[in-house]
């Protein structure tokens, strides 16, 4: 038995995907966990479906055990993200390995890029630190650092799903972790890429065609793209446009300090955001805030925390359990192995992990929060309390 941990969002699931969980079969796993983006994802946006349906799909899918990243970690940076997640595989104490992809394709060169990067992050603080000031992201100032005496690790770290994965290997040191690193050099349309190639095509112009209509079905499984048509005829599918006017509501309504309190919010940006509030539109709102520096996915991230409340004291916690939300036969035997090795609580029902302590309960008020907003962003509007009421998908076919 070969466990191999696997981070996503399945935003929607694709071919590129099915790539790196037949890869991951290849070399070795004989099961796989998840550990899924919930309602809401990185980018700062709503999630283009249900977390559950994507869940349930993804247990058809290959993997089989779904568990869901607390909202928090979603709306992060990449090294939040990495480190929620990674803890929550670890904490199972039956993952063998964290399987992820990377355009770079080679753990060793990510191993020697994240040395290089790491170094100069120190040694070349002040002269990251006075780009910055210029205007530019830290990762952009931390690349043109890196680029003046690594040319290789540079080039590396300019890519964004190997930067990802250095931060995969990052939270594997953070967390002192014995589980090994794979990494599947992706195939064909690169992130982000506006056409599909071979079948393959990104997320996000995957997202486009399902708002456009279109027929996705040569791009995903024949199951997922049924289930994605279905979920434009009932309209379930979700949109962060749809969240416009409480986006708008909530910073017309906070203040300065309140915005402050926001995770990602410091060096005076709350008074930027603030002075967006007459924003009449979120692409107005959002315009106005970005710079070179503060990018537009962070803005994003920013606002929907905001909206949902969540605040820096609720990044200084890891996940006090992990959430189930679907699983299979292979699953049970996953859950069965980590019963003596489980170092947090692992369970499907979230009044019940909302019990476990004061921190259990912040966490499952700011997801059950998250999923009432989530409800607002669909076509359909949903009713309140959903994940008091959700049904995981047990499938033991």
């Amino acid at each position: 038995m070969k466990v191999s941990g696997i981070i996503c969002e399945y935003n929607p699931f694709h071919n590129g995907h099915l790539y790196h969980i037949n890869k991951t079969r290849e070399n070795g796993a004989t099961h796989i966990v998840a550990v899924m983006s919930g309602n809401f994802v990185q980018r700062g946006d709503t999630a283009i479906m249900d977390k559950l349906e994507r869940a349930r799909l993804a247990v058809h899918s290959g993997a089989d055990l779904v568990i869901e990243l607390p909202v928090q970690y979603c709306l992060s940076s990449a090294e939040n993200f990495a480190s929620g997640a990674v803890y929550l595989l670890d904490s199972l104490g039956a993952v063998d390995e964290i399987s992820f992809g990377s355009e770079c394709g080679d753990t060793d060169s990510l191993l020697k890029a994240m040395a290089t990067v790491d170094l100069a992050a120190v040694t070349h603080a002040d002269e990251i630190r006075g780009i910055m000031e210029k205007g530019y992201t830290y990762p952009r100032a931390l690349n043109s650092v890196v680029n003046g005496y690594d040319a290789e690790a540079a080039s590396i770290i300019s890519e964004p799903n190997n930067l990802l994965a250095i931060e995969y290997l990052r939270a594997l040191k953070k967390h002192d972790s014995r589980m090994e690193a794979f990494t599947v050099k992706r195939k064909n349309a690169a992130h982000d890429s506006t056409e599909s190639e071979d079948g393959f095509a990104s997320a996000s112009l995957i997202r486009e065609m399902i708002g456009s209509r279109n027929n996705i079905s040569e791009l995903t499984t024949p199951e997922w793209a049924e289930a994605v048509a279905e979920a434009v005829k009932k309209g379930e599918t979700a949109s962060l446009s749809r969240l416009e006017r409480v986006m708008l509501y909530k910073l017309r309504t906070c203040s300065t300090d309140e915005i402050s309190q926001i995770y990602d919010v410091g060096q005076g940006l709350e008074h930027r955001i603030y002075g967006a509030r007459m924003a009449g539109s979120l692409d107005e709102l959002l315009f106005t805030v970005k710079t070179k520096r503060y990018t537009m996915a962070r803005i994003r991230r920013i606002m929907l925390s905001l909206l949902i409340g969540i605040t820096k004291e609720d990044m200084k916690q890891l996940p006090p359990y992990g959430r189930i939300l679907a699983f299979n036969e292979r699953g049970r035997e996953i859950l069965a192995r980590a019963k003596d090795t489980a170092r947090i609580p692992f369970a499907s029902s979230i009044a019940k992990l909302s019990q476990l302590s004061d921190i259990a309960e912040r966490f499952a008020e700011l997801e059950i929060r998250a999923s009432d907003i989530y409800g607002l962003a669909l076509e359909t509007v949903t009713s309140a309390q959903k994940d008091y009421r959700a049904k995981i998908m047990i499938d033991m076919e």
